[in-house]
């Protein structure tokens, strides 16, 4: 089967990508490894920039239904230290939108599944290897024997990106090690919890550690302990008495999140690629989302990837003839806006593993606001 453009990864950015161009007149297939929309959880909520995500999704023709779904309560943030000192409470104004609301990630993934015809994502299509036909266009080899072809490749398939590797050979660095727990039906098994992490978003920090938690849409909580790079198995993280060991003397009020938390732990490791990462445009190929710019997870990775699919789908749209100049404009203009997200990226998430980080990141949130430019 040959299609016009094939989008491997079916995440946020992909989505996102497939829709806009459905909205132009433009047929895209999206190729996702995953079995269906609901084989697994799809990870905590989100905060959507309005320059960025809530962008793309007006370009996508879906800024009513986040409306509808998203949750503009949960940007209120608390930033406790390991006593249960309160240092930073941040709350939003009731029911306002103007800032930056947040959304169930598998929330999100839904709204914009749904906003697509019902073949558009080829599911259990998982890409490993992408090889250049004689004349123009890919063929393309997924996990179990099958084969599809296309004469544009996308490449939206994460961290560990397959078609990356058409375009640079760039190494991926290790920045942090993250370990996921949830707590299920907080309000009505824990009280106490739910009162502690509130409608948002709840950071402990401590000393090069941070135990964080966020409420989602379905009662639950999201709860994360972020490490800094070390030399250590993740298999030494899976359990939550060796995570209740590295918080001890920690408020017991605040441990109580991982003592909470139901199953096992889930650590994983957190990379990045090198800032400033380029690569010289080959025609019919091109990433989006954390294929491109992989950065450690301080608020930017999904909000970036869908505004890469709204500028690239708005390159294709306006010379649905010349595919390979609109890849070549996206990519200029993607590289230029992404080096100081980047940067700053990096940035953040040193000080948060820091040994100084409760007093940078309360400097951080309590910084005068710029003035405004009269120019």
């Amino acid at each position: 089967m040959r299609t016009r453009i094939a989008i491997a990864g079916g995440g946020l950015g992909g989505l996102t990508l497939a829709r806009i161009l459905h909205r132009h007149g433009i047929d895209a297939l999206v190729y996702d490894r995953e079995a269906s929309r609901s084989a697994r959880p799809q990870g905590g909520a989100l905060d959507l920039h309005p320059e960025s995500g809530q962008l793309a999704l007006a370009e996508a023709g879906l800024a009513g239904r986040f409306r509808s779904e998203a949750r503009p309560d949960g940007e209120e943030h608390r930033i406790l230290d390991p006593t249960g000192r309160t240092l930073v409470h941040h709350v939003p104004h009731p029911g306002s939108f103007s800032g930056r609301p947040e959304i169930d990630r598998g929330a999100l993934r839904d709204l914009l599944l749904d906003s697509l015809p019902d073949d558009t994502v080829a599911w259990r299509h998982r890409l490993v290897a992408a090889t250049h036909r004689p004349a123009e266009g890919w063929d393309l080899t997924f996990h179990d024997g099958q084969r599809a072809s296309c004469d544009i490749l996308i490449g939206a398939d994460g961290a560990r990106s397959v078609v990356r590797s058409l375009l640079t050979d760039v190494e991926l660095s290790y920045v942090a090690t993250l370990v996921q727990l949830s707590v299920v039906d907080v309000d009505r098994r824990h009280p106490d919890l739910a009162e502690l992490v509130g409608p948002g978003n709840l950071w402990c920090i401590g000393v090069n550690q941070i135990l964080a938690a966020q409420r989602l849409g379905d009662g639950s909580l999201q709860v994360g302990i972020s490490l800094r790079a070390e030399d250590r198995p993740l298999d030494s993280y899976r359990s939550k008495r060796a995570l209740l060991d590295l918080f001890a003397g920690w408020n017991p009020r605040l441990t109580a999140l991982i003592e909470a938390a139901e199953g096992a732990p889930t650590p994983r490791l957190i990379e990045a690629m090198p800032i400033g990462t380029r690569w010289t445009s080959r025609p019919g190929v091109t990433l989006i989302g954390d294929a491109a710019h992989l950065m450690p997870p301080v608020g930017e990775g999904a909000n970036q990837a869908m505004l890469d699919a709204a500028e690239l789908a708005s390159q294709f749209a306006a010379d649905p003839a010349d595919p390979n100049s609109a890849i070549r404009a996206y990519e200029e203009s993607m590289f230029s806006r992404i080096h100081p997200i980047a940067e700053m990226s990096a940035r953040v998430q040193a000080m948060m593993l820091s040994p100084t980080a409760a007093e940078d990141i309360v400097r951080f949130f309590t910084r005068p606001a710029e003035p405004a430019r009269t120019d």
